[in-house]
C-alpha cells in the first residue's frame, strides 16, 4: 500500500471544510423552531375559521453568500388547495447589512423592517404577514420560509405586486438561499 507523502496530507485536510476557515453554509432560523416543527399558535393566522396571534416570528440568518447585496423573505404554503399554492408573506429589500427580522415586523404598521425593506402582496391581500390557516380537514401543510441571498439591493417595484411574479424576480436575482419548513394542520 502507498502512503501519501505528509505534506499532501496536510494539504488535502486543510482543503477540507471540517479544517479549513471556509465560511459554513447560509442559514435560516425562524422563531426558535427545528426544521418540520409545527407552527405555535401565536403565528396562526386570525381569520377564515383559524384564531391565531397572525404575529410573524422572529427571523434570523448567518453567512450570506459574498457578494449579497440584499435579501428577500418569502413565506408560501406549497401545499394549499389552489393551483398555485398559497403566499402568506414577503419582505423584499432587506439592506444586505441585517441580519434578521424582529417578531411582529410582518405587522402592516409594525415600523419594525429593517430600513429600506418593504412587504409585497399576500394572497391574503394586504401588504403584511398572513399565517397558516388551512382548510380545516385537509391534512399537514407546509409553510417554507426562504431567505434568498439577491445579486441586486432592490428589486424592481413591480415586485411585491403578486406572488408569482414577485417569485419570478427573485430567482432571476439569488445567488443563494436558505430555508426553512414548518408545519400546520386543523
Amino acid at each position: 500500500m502507498r502512503r501519501l507523502p505528509f505534506a499532501v496530507l496536510s494539504a488535502l485536510l486543510a482543503a477540507s471544510p471540517a479544517f479549513s476557515d471556509e465560511v459554513g453554509p447560509f442559514t435560516l432560523e425562524v422563531g426558535g423552531l427545528a426544521e418540520g416543527a409545527r407552527i405555535p399558535e401565536e403565528m396562526v393566522f386570525d381569520g377564515f375559521g383559524c384564531s391565531g396571534g397572525n404575529v410573524s416570528p422572529e427571523i434570523s440568518w448567518s453567512r450570506a453568500p459574498e457578494g449579497t447585496q440584499g435579501f428577500a423573505l418569502v413565506m408560501y404554503d406549497p401545499d394549499a388547495p389552489t393551483i398555485s399554492g398559497f403566499w402568506h408573506w414577503a419582505v423584499l429589500d432587506i439592506p444586505a447589512s441585517a441580519t434578521g427580522l424582529e417578531k411582529g415586523a410582518g405587522g402592516p404598521e409594525s415600523g419594525a423592517l429593517p430600513e429600506g425593506a418593504r412587504q409585497g402582496y399576500t394572497d391574503f391581500g394586504p401588504f403584511a404577514y398572513g399565517g397558516p390557516c388551512p382548510p380545516e380537514g385537509h391534512g399537514l401543510h407546509r409553510y417554507q420560509f426562504t431567505l434568498h441571498a439577491l445579486s441586486v439591493a432592490k428589486l424592481p417595484e413591480i415586485a411585491g405586486t403578486t406572488g408569482g411574479l414577485t417569485g419570478a424576480l427573485i430567482e432571476g436575482h439569488s445567488i443563494g438561499s436558505a430555508r426553512r419548513t414548518l408545519i400546520y394542520s386543523r
